[in-house]
């Protein structure tokens, strides 16, 4: 099973520790909302007693996030180029050199709670409809005893409907109640891939090192040479057991049906996707990811006890195997489900719950510099470097909006009389338009970009429909803050005080 180290690479949350190191992982917990927090009320009080440092530290601030913007976009239209680029290969052609991809299995664990059954139903179809030998394909998919009956039904049928199709099609069902687990996604797929293990692996005596698994959202549909190129990626690297593959999600599976404010966070979210993939360095692995059963297996799985396990996995095999572990950005997508409801304002407020629960990612932070401070055979450049990365990531999510959008004008606000006749006073608004306005002349690239990745329009929705696809990137500044600024923010709080959240199922809605 899971081999044993010096360092738990298990750790969930401070309370977990006993002594000394439960006191510093609850501070490395309290980190990120005291930064954050720090920034908000310290630009506030700059701006009201010293409000011309104040006005000079936002001109910079903004001069800064102009040029980051800049930095990101060469990035991603780095990343939108690959991307239609490896659309566009034939993987199974470029597979013929390698003639050992003939022994490679495909594991994809897709884990169910409530979903109904059209949802369940076009993710298995799209694994079928992938061009890859089926019978090297073992599908499990794994229910949850706490969604009753109807849940086992679903799988029951599906499995009649499509069980001879794949080498094997398991159904499980994750009890509830484990002690020491979490109800949510990590606790399941990792069920999930044990029982595999024990079920189908070993009895058919599969070497491990030519498994690879795939953990999938339930909605997830990959394209169709996914495992093709997933393959050649895992072939081609030369440390394939250190590594985890990572794809683009795009959002098109109903992209058509949602609302624009649902659009452009999905949308946001498979740019910024697009963005790390030019940056391995950077790049965790993210909602729907793959890696070889030989790596999962050492390391004991994703985590039981957490929220954020698709991205905990990485930095699990990275403190395991002592920082010698990466992510591969394959730039080719799966697409998944934007957020959508029955009514605009229950879709806002999964939107938003949604983007809580990525936001919680930030659980993480105390993980990776408690991790740090332990493992001293990592390098020292590398752990403060990653270390950074992460803690500025967060902290960009939570302030970087309200920086910009909001808090920018505090200094004429609260300075009072005698500044507000400065002519630093008179220019600050000048400048702070014109930067911003700079900055924002990014998202006509973004508009351009999400264009060529929309699927065709459906016949049921006008030429007006269109036309909103391009104008929705004026909400974007709306979207910074309501879904990007005030989620991290409420996370970060949370973390702060020891309010630890749970595993929230987004719900899956269609459109009749």
């Amino acid at each position: 099973m899971e081999i044993q180290r010096s360092i738990p690479i298990h750790i969930g949350r401070a309370s977990e520790l006993s002594g000394r190191d439960r006191f510093i992982y609850r501070w490395l917990e309290r980190l990120p909302g005291i930064l954050s927090w720090g920034t908000i009320i310290g630009s506030i009080v700059l701006s009201y007693f010293l409000p011309v440092y104040a006005a000079i530290f936002i001109i910079a601030f903004d001069i800064y996030w102009l040029l980051k913007t800049v930095y990101l976009s060469v990035h991603l239209r780095a990343g939108f180029k690959r991307t239609r680029h490896n659309m566009s290969v034939d993987w199974t052609k470029k597979l013929a050199s390698f003639p050992e991809h003939k022994d490679i299995y495909h594991l994809i664990i897709l884990p169910h709670y409530k979903e109904e059954m059209d949802v369940l139903e076009k993710g298995i179809q799209s694994i079928l409809d992938s061009k890859w030998d089926k019978s090297n394909m073992i599908i499990v998919l794994s229910g949850e005893e706490r969604a009753g009956e109807d849940a086992a039904k679903r799988s029951i049928i599906l499995k009649e409907k499509y069980g001879n199709q794949f080498g094997e099609f398991l159904i499980l069902t994750h009890p509830k109640d484990v002690v020491g687990e979490m109800p949510g996604k990590g606790s399941n797929i990792s069920f999930a891939a044990e029982e595999a293990r024990v079920l189908v692996l070993d009895p058919r005596g599969i070497d491990y090192k030519k498994v690879l698994v795939s953990a999938f959202d339930i909605d997830t549909v990959p394209y169709e040479q996914y495992f093709s190129c997933l393959t050649w990626n895992f072939l081609t690297e030369p440390d394939r057991f250190r590594a985890s593959y990572q794809p683009v999600p795009l959002y098109n599976n109903n992209i058509w049906d949602v609302p624009a404010l649902s659009r452009v966070s999905a949308l946001s979210a498979t740019f910024w996707q697009m963005i790390q993939q030019e940056r391995p360095e950077k790049l965790a692995t993210f909602s729907s990811h793959s890696i070889s059963f030989q790596t999962l297996y050492e390391i004991g799985y994703w985590q039981r006890n957490m929220v954020s396990e698709d991205s905990r996995i990485f930095w699990n095999a990275l403190l395991a195997f002592d920082g010698n572990y990466k992510v591969v950005p394959i730039s080719y997508p799966v697409s998944m489900d934007a957020n959508l409801a029955p009514t605009f304002w229950q879709t806002l407020k999964n939107i938003y719950k949604q983007q809580r629960r990525w936001s919680w990612g930030v659980e993480n932070v105390p993980y990776i510099l408690f991790g740090f401070l332990k493992n001293k055979k990592i390098p020292l450049f590398k752990r403060i470097r990653l270390g950074f990365v992460q803690l500025e990531g967060f902290w960009s999510l939570a302030t970087n909006p309200l920086l910009i959008f909001l808090l920018g004008w505090l200094p004429i606000m609260l300075g009072g009389e005698a500044f507000n006749k400065t002519l630093l006073s008179y220019n600050l608004p000048i400048v702070t338009r014109n930067l911003m306005t700079l900055a924002m002349s990014g998202l006509v690239v973004s508009a351009i970009m999400s264009w060529y990745l929309l699927p065709k329009r459906p016949e049921k929705y006008s030429i007006f429909r269109t036309v909103s696809m391009v104008l929705q990137w004026v909400l974007v500044p709306f979207t910074l803050i309501i879904f990007g600024a005030i989620p991290g923010l409420d996370s970060q709080t949370r973390l702060l005080f020891g309010r630890y959240m749970g595993f929230w199922v987004t719900p899956k809605h269609r459109v009749e």
